[in-house]
């Protein structure tokens, strides 16, 4: 299975806060089978740039070497035009950002991706499209 994961999986990592972001546990697992090589990823091509734009406002002193780790993870992405097409789709059928849907539209345009995500808004706008999982349920899911 390859899994894309939206930034507010990634930031979990980051942020480490369980009073502040619910879910660490079930982010840092995800992390865990990408890095054992059990799941492969697949990412939008803005995903770091998304990421380091919140982690600069949410978590400035650790930012850059937050970004520089992520960034040497040098993980897959796609920058197919379907992907922008899909999710352009997407935003304005959902009418939410198309930051959020690029991540969703990567994983209708592959086979056998799944979008994870802790954005529980946007999962619900946009779940009848499927190939999206709350970050929530990823026990049952994996």
């Amino acid at each position: 299975m390859t899994l894309v994961l939206d930034a507010s999986v990634i930031l979990k990592w980051l942020l480490e806060d369980p009073a502040r972001e619910p879910d660490i546990d079930r982010a840092s697992a995800v992390i865990q089978s990408v890095v054992r090589g059990d799941l492969e990823i697949l990412q939008p091509a803005h995903w770091l740039i998304e990421v380091a734009a919140v982690a600069a406002r949410l978590t400035p002193q650790t930012a850059i070497q937050d970004v520089g780790m992520l960034a040497a993870m040098q993980l897959p992405t796609s920058d197919d035009p379907n992907v922008m097409r899909r999710a352009t789709v997407l935003a304005i059928e959902t009418d939410a950002h198309l930051f959020d849907t690029l991540y969703h539209a990567v994983a209708l345009e592959h086979k056998d991706a799944l979008l994870v995500t802790a954005d529980d808004r946007y999962r619900r706008k946009a779940s009848h499209y499927g190939k999206i999982a709350s970050l929530r349920d990823w026990d049952s899911v994996s």
